[in-house]
């Protein structure tokens, strides 16, 4: 028996939601609470809309059918029940799930509000025509009006592009002189940067599928192009390669959507939007058709002109031949359920990606365009773009942390000089206390350790934490405390240029600022906190030298 009716007319999207329809149906059962606890209101049910994109939509799916978080269908929430499914999101769960209300971060009010919706059948989405793309495409400074040569005497390549995720902008910090450069408007929550070949152009994506073009050779690094090529996003690219015919450094961009479940083109200088294409397909080794195949991770290839494009939940990596963009030669290479993040290898011929909830990481061989191997790990295994370490005795290796489990895996990647460690896990590194949380690893090659953060482990110490790995013994030689007078999580690891400092964010609410702070990469000193007003949920954070050259 069912107590919600259908909603007559229309219901705006907005940009945060994206995913309201109109005609919208929302249907709660009725079991042990009352038909007047469970009922949402239509203000309601659209505020709680947006909360949902916001908050959860990008580890359990717009459709709620799950990825990297488990499925919330109704049937499957009814049975949890309201009071467990409040708990969950107010206190967090072992596995990576963040605790929202613990940290304030959602109100007790909201939470209520999510624990119903839940319970309710996901509204649909809607689609996003490239008409519309094209109609909404921004050109703020024409290519022939930018300057031919940097318009400051700064080291631009020693920037550092700061995400302050929740207020919607990007800042540029010069790694040099730890000063504010600028300050920039860009998408709701952007997610990651990522620079041109040539260092010049900064890219920025937010959630809400906009594309920001950010020159950094203006006197004051400047937004001069925007795209929105999806309703939600999660990763940009460019195009790297150069050989003795052709250069295609800051020619093209390809921007990976989570819904509309596709990849699209565009520009490098311009973000005019190119082609489209779609990635709903059938999953790996079923002949299920799914919609909701949505685009995780991209990566750009140095040896080829090549994309490595990352579906995440029909579990096919795609490699595409950006030569001729109107007529892409796309290479699908079945793998594992549910690809996520991943990187290079110390090659940079193979690409290494996780397949968080299969508990794998599958290698691709781009060279010879085939599956390469497929890796048990632990649980959850999430690595950013990973740390590549030459290892005394292993040779090189790629290494991951985990979202549900303590422990770093490092696994060979030399199938020709160490071919007895080739593509197994030969260290298992235990980090403190218990369950997982890390979301990034990140090392340096001219630097002796690898750094691991915490931010989603439900301990309050360890998510104010850095651990520190050396390379040599792969094991934790120290663990490194956030400022006391701070609040917030320690996220995210990042080299300058030189690769002899550390910065890390200091993840927290945007009504009260936090810091970037500066450690020493050698004795692990304190050297930096870099404070400010514009220091709000500062996230990501990507040095130019390092991102263009994909060092990590």
């Amino acid at each position: 028996m069912y107590i919600r009716t259908k909603v007559m007319g229309v219901i705006v999207f907005t940009t945060l939601l994206g995913f309201l329809a109109i005609g919208l149906t929302a249907k709660l059962p009725v079991y042990a609470d009352t038909a007047e606890e469970l009922k949402l209101s239509d203000e309601d049910f659209t505020k709680v809309g947006q909360m949902y994109f916001d908050k959860c939509a990008g580890c359990h799916g717009m459709l709620r059918k799950g990825a990297t978080g488990p499925a919330l269908l109704p049937e499957k929430m009814m049975s949890l029940r309201t009071p467990s499914i409040r708990k969950a999101i107010r206190d967090g769960l072992p596995g990576g799930m963040p605790d929202w209300g613990a940290k304030g971060l959602i109100s007790k009010g909201d939470i209520d509000l999510l624990a119903r919706f839940v319970q309710t059948e996901p509204p649909p989405p809607p689609e996003m025509s490239m008409d519309k793309v094209r109609a909404g495409w921004k050109v703020h400074v024409p290519v022939e009006k930018r300057p031919d040569k940097p318009q400051h005497n700064r080291n631009w390549k020693d920037f550092m592009g700061v995400v302050l995720r929740d207020v919607g902008k990007v800042a540029i910090v010069d790694g040099t002189t730890k000063e504010l450069v600028n300050v920039i408007d860009t998408g709701f929550a952007v997610h990651i940067l990522r620079v041109s070949a040539s260092g010049r152009y900064l890219y920025s994506i937010g959630r809400d599928g906009l594309t920001t073009l950010i020159d950094l050779w203006m006197k004051e690094p400047t937004k001069v192009a925007e795209v929105k090529t999806c309703y939600d996003a999660r990763s940009v690219e460019v195009s790297k390669y150069k050989d003795d015919k052709v250069d295609f450094r800051d020619k093209y961009a390809i921007v990976g959507c989570y819904w509309p479940p596709r990849f699209v083109i565009i520009d490098g200088q311009t973000l005019e939007p190119v082609s489209e294409t779609i990635t709903s397909g059938n999953i790996v080794k079923t002949d299920q058709y799914l919609k909701e195949a949505r685009v995780a991770s991209i990566v750009a290839s140095h040896h080829d002109p090549l994309w490595v494009v990352n579906v995440k939940e029909t579990g096919y990596v795609f490699l595409v031949d950006y030569s001729d963009v109107r007529k892409l030669s796309i290479t699908k290479i079945g793998a594992e359920r549910f690809l996520h993040d991943g990187g290079w290898d110390m090659s940079k011929r193979y690409f290494i990606v996780a397949a968080n909830t299969s508990n794998k990481l599958v290698v691709v061989d781009t060279y010879d365009k085939k599956l390469e191997a497929i890796v048990d790990v632990d649980k959850k295994p999430h690595p950013g773009r990973g740390a590549t370490i030459d290892n005394a005795r292993y040779g090189p290796i790629w290494c991951t942390g985990h979202l549900g489990d303590n422990k770093i895996d490092c696994i060979g990647t030399d199938p020709l000089k160490h071919k007895d460690f080739a593509w197994k896990v030969v260290k298992r590194i235990a980090l403190p206390g218990e369950g997982g949380g890390n979301l990034f690893i990140k090392t340096h090659p001219k630097s002796r350790y690898m750094w691991a953060d915490r931010p989603l482990n439900p301990d309050e110490t360890l998510q104010r934490s850095i651990h520190v790995i050396d390379k040599d013994s792969l094991e934790v030689i120290k663990n490194l405390e956030m400022p006391k007078d701070f609040t917030g999580r320690y996220v995210h690891i990042e080299f300058n240029e030189a690769g002899n400092e550390v910065w890390v964010a200091i993840w927290g609410t945007k009504e009260q600022p936090t810091a970037l702070v500066v450690y020493d990469a050698n004795d692990l000193s304190l050297k930096n906190v870099i404070k400010g007003d514009w220091v709000r949920t500062p996230t990501g954070h990507f040095n130019v030298y390092n991102s263009m050259l994909d060092i990590y």
